[in-house]
């Protein structure tokens, strides 16, 4: 992990980045970075996550070790957060109206995140539905 970081930290010195930090947690396998480049960054920090974990999955298949995830600017976790709570949002409303509740599209990792949330819920299941970058969650109610 070491390694990507490095590397991770070298790419952003010769990208321009100036003021910035970079931390590892080797427990959770994350690289959390830190970014002050002002308000016109904040739009950029998607797929700047996007690109960092690419290359950390490069990395790690080149120097065979499991590869790590990259968060900047706390982006992803509070993405997390937000995702939990459509979670939780979908599974009273299923509760309420007794009707599945189809979720917007969402990458394999979010879709996740729903099915690992709600899994503990006995009134209510989900399921995967659809096909590449349209594929969605659907709430629905336990009978």
């Amino acid at each position: 992990m070491e390694k990507t970081k490095a590397t991770i930290q070298r790419i952003l010195e010769l990208v321009g980045f100036k003021d910035f930090s970079i931390n590892s947690d080797n427990e959770g396998r994350k690289i959390i970075i830190f970014i002050n480049e002002g308000d016109w960054f904040k739009n950029w920090i998607p797929r700047v996550i996007s690109d960092l974990n690419h290359l950390s999955k490069v990395l790690a298949n080149k120097n065979d070790h499991d590869s790590v995830f990259v968060d900047v600017n706390n982006y992803r976790k509070e993405r997390e957060n937000i995702i939990i709570d459509i979670a939780k949002a979908a599974a009273r409303k299923v509760v309420m109206t007794k009707e599945d509740v189809k979720l917007p599209a969402m990458n394999s990792y979010e879709r996740r995140i729903i099915h690992l949330e709600l899994a503990t819920r006995p009134d209510v299941e989900t399921e995967s539905a659809g096909e590449g970058v349209g594929r969605c969650v659907i709430v629905k109610l336990l009978q």
